[in-house]
C-alpha cells in the first residue's frame, strides 16, 4: 500500500465511529457520565441503539424533573435555571454529550455529578441583586 493509501485508510478510520464507543448493555447501569454519554450517542442501527436513546432521554428528563420539583419545594439557591423557552430535548442532550466529551475526566464522574455539573454550567441562574 502506498503512503497516500495509508493516509486515506487512517483518515477514514478516524471518521467512522468505533464499535468500542457503541452503546452496550453494560452502559444501562449508568454508573458514570461516560455510560450516559454512550447511551445518548447511540444510533438506532446499533443492537441496543433504540433502547439506549430511550433510556438516555428518560434518565435525563426524570433527573431534571425531580430536581426542578425539589427546587420548587425548598427555598434556597437553585442549582440551575432553564431559559424561556427551554432548550429542546435533543439540543440539551447534544450539548451534554459535547460537554462531557471535551474533557476526559468528566466521563469518569458519577452519572448524576456529570449531568448536574453540565446543567449548572449550561443553565446558570442569574445573579440576584
Amino acid at each position: 500500500m502506498t503512503f497516500k493509501g495509508r493516509i486515506v485508510v487512517a483518515a477514514v478510520a478516524l471518521l467512522v465511529p468505533s464499535a468500542a464507543n457503541a452503546a452496550s448493555e453494560a452502559n444501562f447501569d449508568a454508573k458514570t457520565t461516560g455510560d450516559l454519554v454512550a447511551l445518548c450517542s447511540a444510533t438506532p442501527d446499533n443492537g441496543v441503539g433504540t433502547a439506549a436513546l430511550n433510556f438516555c432521554q428518560g434518565y435525563i428528563q426524570g433527573a431534571v424533573t425531580v430536581e426542578m420539583l425539589n427546587m420548587a419545594a425548598f427555598r434556597g439557591s437553585k442549582l440551575f435555571c432553564l431559559p424561556n423557552p427551554p432548550p429542546t430535548r435533543s439540543q440539551a442532550i447534544s450539548g451534554f454529550v459535547s460537554w462531557a466529551q471535551t474533557t476526559p475526566d468528566r466521563m469518569t464522574q458519577s452519572v448524576t455529578d456529570g449531568l448536574f455539573h453540565f446543567i449548572r454550567e449550561q443553565y446558570p441562574c442569574p445573579s440576584s441583586r
